[in-house]
């Protein structure tokens, strides 16, 4: 299923998925929120939190903390993220003209706030040496299993090359994931594969994978894709790694004879 949102979003908070929607299956609410300066946005809900900073200047404030926070842009810079567990109160102020990820979920379990810095989020260059480099792409991890088992979101970014793949070989997982998009430039775009379908996606556009499909990436040439995705752990059954399609496996090798020579 995929969302094609618009060129831009308006101010406020823009909801585009929900925890009880039936037909996304997403078991997360996300949403963007997009603050002009001076602009507040405040809130405390009974659910765990993660606010991505995808651009802009912002003051955030969380159970007795506060810091300003600032990111030009989600391509060339790593992200800032708080985390938050149920009740706890955030308020967020522009500082300047700002958008913000938002997403949500179910969590009974209480855990430290967290506020993640751009250096937590190193930037990891991905399938590099391999496959000619035509699927090497960053990928910034902010939080998953490993670094947070007590969440129930994984959460991080991938950076697409022009003219290259990401999220590849082909993978899938029983988890259910959101992929939210930005392109550079903004009228750039690029296909996830959702098993057998190909699917368009631009700049705004976002693709619910609730299916255990395989959803590989791949950038239009002349354009950088962004993505943002976030995973939902089932109970009992967390996102650890994702299975890869065996038949693809083979061009990961550094020495896989590809054509041409």
């Amino acid at each position: 299923m995929i969302v094609n949102g618009p060129k831009r979003f308006p101010y406020g908070y823009n909801e585009i998925a929900t925890i009880d929607n039936k037909d996304q299956r997403s078991m997360m609410d996300f949403g963007i929120l997009r603050l002009a300066a001076g602009d507040t946005f405040c809130e405390s809900q009974k659910l765990e939190r993660a606010y991505l900073l995808i651009a802009g200047d912002v003051t955030v404030e969380w159970d007795k903390n506060k810091q300003r926070i600032e990111r030009e842009n989600c391509f060339d810079f790593s992200p800032w993220v708080l985390h938050v567990p149920n009740d706890i109160e955030v308020t967020i102020t522009a500082n300047a003209d700002s958008e913000i990820a938002v997403q949500r979920t179910e969590n009974e379990r209480t855990f430290p706030c967290k506020l993640y810095m751009p250096d937590e989020c190193a930037s990891e260059h991905r399938g590099e040496g391999t496959m000619r480099e035509t699927s090497t792409r960053i990928v910034r991890t902010v939080f998953d299993h490993s670094n947070a088992p007590y969440a129930n979101l994984v959460l991080g970014e991938v950076i697409g090359f022009p003219g290259k793949w990401s999220s590849y070989p082909p993978h899938y997982h029983a988890q259910p994931e959101i992929y939210y998009y930005r392109f550079l430039p903004e009228n750039g775009y690029g296909f996830a594969e959702l098993n057998e379908a190909p699917v368009k996606t631009h700049h705004n556009s976002t693709v619910f994978i609730v299916n255990s499909e395989t959803h590989p990436q791949v950038t239009a040439p002349g354009y950088a894709m962004w993505y943002l995705w976030v995973i939902r752990h089932l109970d009992g059954d967390p996102y650890i790694t994702p299975t890869f399609v065996p038949e693809h496996l083979w061009v990961t090798e550094k020495d896989a004879d590809i054509w041409p020579k």
